[in-house]
């Protein structure tokens, strides 16, 4: 009679164990994928700050780059992408869009000694600097929250619990194909 409650008190203990480790896994996924959206809503949050001052830094160009039409209305096609963009992805792609729009209004602005003079032009070009980098900080962890995510859930026994909860793996933040090539830099 004890020996049979014994081990009846020791399938119950192992039996609360076994749920409590896979309570544990299931709350650690759940953990993990709130991080990434966190982290993703950080940077969408600093996004929306750069795309707040894109018209101010439109506007202060308009005066002096009257032949740079073309420039300043790709930055501005960027900035509807963005506006327009609804998932990871596409936020992504229009941010990638928003900055090759911006490297290349900063380099013709070269051009334009008026403009660079400019203290509206030189505060706008510093903050959006400024917004720049805090977007690479922001993505770096992104990426680091998504890379523990896609290993925990490719993991064993993890994965099983992903796989009945539904969960993907995530795209990494990549840099745009442009950011890649070689600059090109000439001395005349």
């Amino acid at each position: 009679m004890i020996s049979v409650l014994v081990v009846l008190a020791l399938i119950v203990v192992v039996v609360i164990g076994v749920i409590s480790y896979f309570v544990g896994i299931y709350n650690n996924l759940v953990t993990l994928k709130n991080d990434i959206d966190k982290s993703f809503s950080n940077i969408d949050v600093v996004l929306k700050q750069r795309h707040d001052e894109l018209p101010k830094l439109i506007e202060t160009c308009k005066g002096y780059m009257q032949y740079e039409q073309k420039t300043l209305q790709a930055v501005v096609e960027a900035r509807n992408a963005y506006g327009r963009a609804t998932t990871p992805t596409e936020k992504a792609q229009a941010d990638n869009m928003v900055t090759g729009a911006l490297r290349t209004l900063f380099a013709v602005a070269e051009k334009y000694p008026d403009l660079k003079a400019n203290a509206n032009f030189m505060q706008l070009q510093g903050r959006i600097t400024e917004l720049e980098n805090n977007i690479a900080g922001q993505r770096s962890g992104y990426n680091e929250d998504v890379n523990l995510f896609n290993i925990r859930i490719a993991q064993v026994p993890a994965n099983f619990i992903a796989g009945f909860m539904g969960l993907q793996p995530h795209a990494l933040f990549q840099v745009a194909v442009a950011d890649r090539e070689d600059v090109q830099v000439k001395f005349t």
